[in-house]
């Protein structure tokens, strides 16, 4: 058998983890964990982290019977929704690090590790986020997690203050370049307060998740309302094209010299994370935004359908992202060109996206206050 055919009889999850594309699974419940569906990802489908949200922890414990026992303690303790919140998530969380502990020890960019978001109603409290940060840092005790911080302005100051202090951040809710700049910016400002300090680098690792098929449901919109012939022929082209300058810019930021002297003291990349990566519209391809998004030291979190998808029949052809860097800034520039205003279009999906998640985290917190009083 030639090494052509041999690659081409490789699963597709597993040619995506040769091309050096971490897949994580964008899901996280106590069935998952009970049912032993976790462990079977990680031995079967490549699966090297997880990440959660609020609007993933609210379908979780919403639905699942497993909390029952848990809340009648709970409420025989008489506790709070966002007491009761907080323990059912950092078990979850705690458990699932366990199962990734082996895969943190052995991995050389920080994988093997599970998310657990800061409280989406501190999107715009600073110093709120940090205390938060360090809270569930504490309370979950694991070295394997990551700490979602969002990418709003008052999360960027977070962000450097919770990596000084040696925690993992997970920067969540990045849509812009811009923004996404000012995030790496953030991570390093961290890492030299701590060579400052006199503190070591080891341990600490960094994420930057980038929304992608959210772009394109957001500029696809403004793109049909335009309406002209040169409009409608960039639609499902503005998230890839996004995302690949992303990366341009990722690249930018470790070939300079500031990074290169973290680097060289130990500093581990903050990863460009590929979020939202499920098909929004069901005349897109559902494997596109991770078959045109494969690059090295990227990580891909998917939803089990895009997983499942993947592995089905996905086609990896090698690099879809550092050959097209001049492509995808061409395909920006002509978005911009039809009439569509892209920092305005960043900028409602980084506001929607933090009311969403608080919308979730208050639906979760109604419910399971429901469930308390019906306990008692």
């Amino acid at each position: 058998m030639t090494d052509t055919m041999t690659d081409m009889d490789r699963d597709p999850l597993a040619r995506l983890s040769d091309e050096d594309v971490a897949i994580w699974l964008d899901d996280l419940s106590r069935d998952r964990l009970t049912t032993g569906n976790l462990q079977n990802l990680i031995e079967h489908s490549h699966l090297v982290g997880v990440t959660s949200n609020p609007t993933i922890f609210q379908a979780a414990i919403s639905k699942s019977s497993l909390y029952d026992d848990d809340l009648r303690r709970h409420a025989e303790l008489g506790s709070s929704a966002d007491t009761a919140v907080r323990d059912f998530t950092t078990d979850d969380v705690r458990a699932a690090a366990d199962l990734f502990e082996p895969i943190a020890r052995n991995s050389r960019h920080g994988d093997g590790r599970v998310s657990i978001e800061v409280d989406p109603r501190l999107a715009f409290d600073t110093e709120g986020t940090i205390a938060q940060a360090a809270d569930l840092w504490t309370e979950v005790g694991r070295p394997n997690i990551y700490v979602k911080i969002p990418a709003t302005k008052a999360g960027l100051p977070a962000i450097t203050a919770t990596i000084a202090a040696g925690i993992s951040v997970n920067v969540t809710l990045i849509f812009s370049i811009d923004r996404y700049r000012e995030v790496m910016d953030a991570y390093q400002a961290g890492l030299e307060q701590r060579l400052e300090n006199g503190e070591s680098l080891d341990g600490i690792a960094s994420v930057a998740s980038f929304f992608v098929s959210r772009v394109d449901a957001e500029v696809d919109k403004r793109l049909e309302t335009i309406g002209t012939d040169e409009a409608l022929g960039l639609r499902g082209k503005t998230a890839v094209a996004n995302a690949r300058q992303a990366y341009a810019a990722y690249e930018d930021f470790v070939a300079t010299e500031r990074w290169q002297r973290l680097e060289a003291a130990g500093a581990l990349r903050q990863r460009p994370l590929w979020a939202s990566t499920s098909t929004k519209n069901p005349d897109y391809p559902d494997t596109m935004y991770v078959t045109q998004l494969v690059a090295p030291e990227t990580v891909n979190t998917m939803p089990e359908s895009t997983l499942e998808a993947t592995a089905d029949h996905a086609v990896i052809t090698g690099d879809t992202v550092r050959p097209y860097r001049e492509d995808s800034a061409n395909v920006l520039a002509a978005v911009r060109a039809a009439g569509v205003d892209l920092d305005d279009a960043t900028e409602v999906l980084e506001r929607e996206g933090v009311e969403k998640f608080a919308t979730s985290w208050n639906e979760l917190l109604d419910s399971v206050n429901a469930k308390l009083e019906a306990a008692q």
